[in-house]
């Protein structure tokens, strides 16, 4: 017992001396950046807002969401904050402006996060479906991947290209370097990763597993991850000269021999120095290589920050 206390007061330590390295940090560089300032007018059309004729695939830091769909998942107050990454709908997080879902299945089509499960993958297709009728020239990457531990729901690549087929953008290198407008009507890159059945063929309406690429650091500790995510970041190429997408997670998650389980006060310690990261990205050389940030529970300053490091591309500020 005294051992196992002794290391959680270590930990609370290093947690506060992290915190404190990030705090210390943003109060001398700042969190200011080109694009810094911007606030779009409209964030369910934030893609509209920023001429899709000029706007190219690989100028967009695109805001994401990890583990999209745990609004609902387990019991509320029991299992919910073990397990909870998000606390809007997909159609919500859309609206706010999230552009980049992460979507874990298992077997039997639901939503999973590790054990827990929440509604079928039919509620994520129909939210994402609804905001697509709403807008005209947003763009969504869709991630689907089996849960870890599960196997492939049977025939699942069919129901995804039937239930989006109009939508779908078809894999193809080319589409790194095109407008929104060029890639208009079709709206999603659906990246579908399996764990054992084949990975989609190349040209065809599906994105096998290589074209959306990160680097996961599993840890609570907000200083390790960020300069964790800055270091597999600096040793990408630039957005530019790549032909697959690479994603950042602004996140920090629970740690089974830590007391503090539960998601959002663990996911808390790094939130709010997701300008600070873009911040850094430029000072030390590497704004050429973000492209997709996501976060847990996704807010508008977020969303806010991704833009508008995407308007000071398009303007060419950096």
């Amino acid at each position: 017992m005294g051992a196992q206390c002794s290391k959680q007061v270590e930990r609370r330590k290093a947690i506060h001396t992290e915190k404190k390295y990030l705090q210390d940090l943003q109060g001398k560089d700042g969190e200011d950046f080109p694009g810094s300032d911007y606030h779009p007018a409209d964030r369910k059309n934030w893609m509209g807002g920023l001429d899709p004729a000029k706007l190219r695939v690989n100028q967009i830091v695109w805001p994401g969401t990890h583990d999209s769909a745990t609004n609902k998942i387990g019991i509320p107050l029991i299992s919910r904050p073990f397990a909870q990454c998000q606390s809007l709908s997909i159609y919500q997080q859309l609206v706010t402006g999230a552009r980049v879902l992460d979507i874990r299945v298992q077997e039997d089509r639901k939503v999973c996060h590790g054990i827990l499960t929440t509604y079928r993958v039919d509620v994520v297709i129909n939210d994402v479906k609804k905001f697509l009728s709403e807008t005209q020239s947003e763009i969504i990457i869709l991630e689907i991947r089996t849960e870890y531990g599960h196997d492939d729901p049977a025939d699942f690549d069919k129901y995804l290209e039937e239930e989006l087929g109009e939508y779908l953008i078809h894999q193809d290198d080319q589409v790194f370097g095109k407008t929104i407008s060029e890639l208009l009507p079709k709206r999603i890159i659906c990246v579908w990763k399996p764990r054992k059945t084949a990975q989609p063929k190349a040209g065809g309406p599906l994105w096998s597993s290589g074209y959306l690429k990160d680097n996961w650091i599993d840890t609570d500790l907000p200083e390790k991850k960020f300069e964790s995510n800055m270091k597999y970041l600096s040793e990408q190429q630039a957005v530019n000269s790549r032909k697959y997408f690479y994603r950042v997670e602004n996140t920090a998650t629970p740690q089974a021999d830590n007391p503090v389980l539960c998601v959002y006060p663990v996911t808390n310690r790094i939130h709010p120095y997701a300008r600070l990261f873009i911040k850094q990205c430029i000072s030390q050389g590497h704004a050429d290589k973000l492209q997709i940030f996501s976060t847990d529970f996704i807010d508008e300053d977020f969303v806010d920050a991704c833009v508008g490091f995407t308007s000071a591309r398009l303007e060419g500020k950096v």
